[in-house]
């Protein structure tokens, strides 16, 4: 494997560096954005619960803003839960842009490699096409081991590119899907909070308390 590796010549460098690039985001993004981490089980109702009761002080926020990403956008709406609603969405949404960057964060240097890996391969196609040919000015066309090393050359470079790029691309749209997905049911809990704290906001007892 390793002779058939360096028989790509050196546009093979930057294909190995992208592979092992490419193979730390995915391995990292696979343990980030695990379901329980992102949306820990129960921390909707627990977090509805403490507004039905409450039990909202500044340590209960500052220990959700820690949890995960679903308990810094509660924690968002938490910190502004006596204003009107129009305020407690404008807040969400402020940090949600926020949570959505990190949810993403390398997904561009992955499609990034997706794109660039086969045109990697295809610098190390031509450069193999070019040492064949100088093969063939200085021997001719006689000497058909010094064409098969040119030939060989571009082969595994194309190949090479190519098998880091179908992987990468892959998982870059696997992943923003899962992105879109985890952002759906947060907003889905952040929506069921912003009613419960409208609601609280509009009760008789506030409307006194004003």
């Amino acid at each position: 494997m390793l002779e058939i590796l360096m028989a790509g010549g050196p546009a093979m460098i930057p294909i190995l560096i992208c592979s092992a690039v490419a193979l730390a985001i995915i391995l990292e993004r696979f343990w980030s954005l695990r379901r329980k981490a992102v949306i820990p089980p129960e921390l909707g109702q627990q977090v509805l619960s403490w507004a039905r009761t409450r039990k909202l002080d500044p340590k209960h926020i500052d220990a959700l803003r820690e949890t995960s990403p679903l308990g810094e956008l509660l924690a968002a709406a938490l910190m502004v839960r006596n204003r009107p609603r129009e305020v407690i969405k404008e807040r969400v949404e402020d940090t949600g842009r926020h949570v959505v960057h990190q949810l993403e964060r390398f997904l561009n240097t992955l499609g990034t490699i997706a794109l660039i890996s086969p045109l990697l391969g295809l610098l190390g196609t031509v450069f193999g096409m070019i040492s064949m040919f100088f093969a063939v000015m200085v021997s001719g066309v006689g000497d058909p081991l010094k064409m098969a090393g040119g030939i060989g050359e571009a082969l595994v470079c194309t190949a090479s590119g190519l098998c880091v790029a179908i992987p990468a691309y892959f998982f870059h749209r696997y992943f923003r899907g899962k992105v879109n997905e985890l952002v759906i049911d947060m907003e889905k809990q952040v929506i069921a909070l912003t009613d419960e704290l409208s609601f609280a906001a509009d009760t008789p007892a506030q409307r006194v308390a004003g």
